[in-house]
This record gives structure tokens, sequence and C-alpha cells, in this order.
């Protein structure tokens, strides 16, 4: 009797090459991320920098950067020098203050830790900015205090700096609900001071005296890398994100949500401002 085995199928040697990668790209970001929160910053600086590796000392700080972006959000504004007259609303506030404070839970309803701020400077264009944080924050706080078996997860965080004359607020939310995927949303008001006015992204590079074509493919290149990961993981069968490359959204004149830190600039998109994902992606300047 002749027995016919069946056929082994064929290993896919680039999808497991790719997933590989992948799952190493992962434990080499989740190990920089311990690194620096646990052991500080001075000693992730010195394991990357050890053993030949091919890291300029810009790529260092900028990696130690990112991998400790969740760790600015101290619902503060931080220490200061300011040699302007500022018009507060309210004498006995803070120019940066949190506003809107709460930690309560209610069993299958709601889970909330939220910090939200607002800013004391009588101008028009400073009350515009309230009441966006208004109406973004707080009143989706307010909305998830009356539901009932949502079983919500609701944290908002905040962190402000003034630099050069220029204040800076990000604020960052989280939002689970129920079995929704959970949605990063991140709002940034940035506000010159000195010339009493908004101030925009192109403002600030010019301010600063970078280059806006430099800026721009820096840009480019970060959404590139970011894209490139996401489509390694689609082609083994995952669920991803997808950027449009083309899509003027990374256009400096339309990048919105930046902040400014320690003299650096942080360009952010997170994409949960607009759909239900906490996609983001993080260029520093």
């Amino acid at each position: 009797m002749n027995v016919t085995l069946p056929k082994k199928e064929k290993t896919d040697i680039k999808a497991v090459i790719i997933y590989t990668i992948s799952i190493i790209s992962c434990i080499i970001a989740a190990i920089v991320v311990a690194i620096s929160q646990y052991l500080g910053t001075d000693e992730l600086e010195r394991i990357l920098s050890v053993g030949g590796s091919n890291m300029t000392q810009e790529d260092i700080d900028e990696q130690i950067l990112i991998s400790g972006f969740d760790n600015i959000f101290n619902n503060q504004l931080e220490q200061y020098n300011l040699n302007i007259d500022i018009n507060k609303k309210d004498e006995e506030k803070e120019i940066i203050y949190t506003g809107y404070e709460k930690q309560e839970s209610k069993e299958n309803d709601y889970d909330l830790d939220l910090h939200i701020p607002y800013i004391n400077i009588d101008d028009e264009k400073i009350e515009n900015m309230n009441n966006d944080i208004k109406e973004t924050f707080e009143n989706k706080a307010e909305n998830v205090l009356q539901s009932e078996n949502q079983n919500v997860i609701y944290t908002v965080q905040y962190e402000a700096t003034i630099e050069n004359d220029i204040l800076s607020l990000i604020i960052k939310s989280n939002l689970k609900q129920s079995t929704s995927a959970q949605r990063l949303i991140i709002r940034t008001y940035n506000y010159d001071l000195k010339n009493k006015k908004e101030i925009t992204l192109q403002e600030l590079i010019n301010k600063n005296g970078l280059n806006e074509n430099d800026v721009q493919n820096k840009i480019k290149q970060e959404i590139e890398n970011e894209q490139k990961k996401v489509e390694d993981l689609k082609s083994l069968g995952y669920e991803i994100f997808e950027r449009d490359l083309e899509s003027e959204m990374y256009n400096i004149e339309n990048s919105d949500e930046f902040f400014i830190k320690d003299g650096k600039i942080y360009i952010i998109y997170p994409y949960g401002n607009n759909d239900l994902t906490s996609e983001m992606d993080l260029v520093i300047i």
C-alpha cells in the first residue's frame, strides 16, 4: 500500500524575519522606558552609547526624551522667571491653575482621575482657549459622571511651562469606554506673553532660528519610519493604524499640537483627537 504524506507547508521566511524584528523592537522600546524610569536618564544614556553604537549624542538625547514623554505631566506650571507684567483674571491664582479636579470611582460605571487646568490671564484669546479646554475635557467629565454601566476609565493630566516669554500648556487625556478601543486626546495651547497673541509652530520655529525645511524634513522622515513599522506588522495580519504619508496634516503650517520644554519643541500628532485610537507620533526638535 502506498501512503502519501501531506506536504509540509513552506515556512514564510520573510514573515518570520519581520515578526522577529517587530518583537525585538518592542522589547528594546520597553527596556528603554524601564531604564529611563527606574535607573535614570544618565544610566540610559550610558547604555545607549556603549558598544560602538551608531547613534549620535543627539539621537540618544532624543530617545531619552521620547521614552520619558509620559512622565512630564506633573499637573502644574513649572518654575519660571518672568519679567513681563501679566494681567491676571484672578490675582489669587497662578497663571496656570487646576480648575477642575476629581478622583472618583463608581463600580461598573466609571473611574475618574482628572486634573483639568485653566489659564489665568485676562485676554479674549485666552478666554477662547479656556472655553476649548472646558468643552473638550470638563464637559466630557460631566457626561461620564452621568453614565451608568459603561465602565468608563477617564484620566486627564497636564503640564505647563513659560520659556522665553512663551506660555506652553499641554493636556493629555485617556478615555476607555466599555468595549471600545482606548482613545488618547492631546491638546496644546501656546501663547506669546510679550506680544499678547497665540503663537503658531511656524512662528516658534522662526523665533528659535530653526530652518523650516530641516524641521519639515525631520517630521516627514519620522512619520515615514513609523509607517514602515506598522506596515511590517500589517503584513503579518495585525490590525494597525495607518498613517497617510501624503496628508497635509504633517505640514508645519497645519501642525497645531506642540509643546515647549527645556528649550525643545515637542511636535505631537495625536490621532485620537479625531479617531478612536491611542496612537500618536512625537517629533522633538
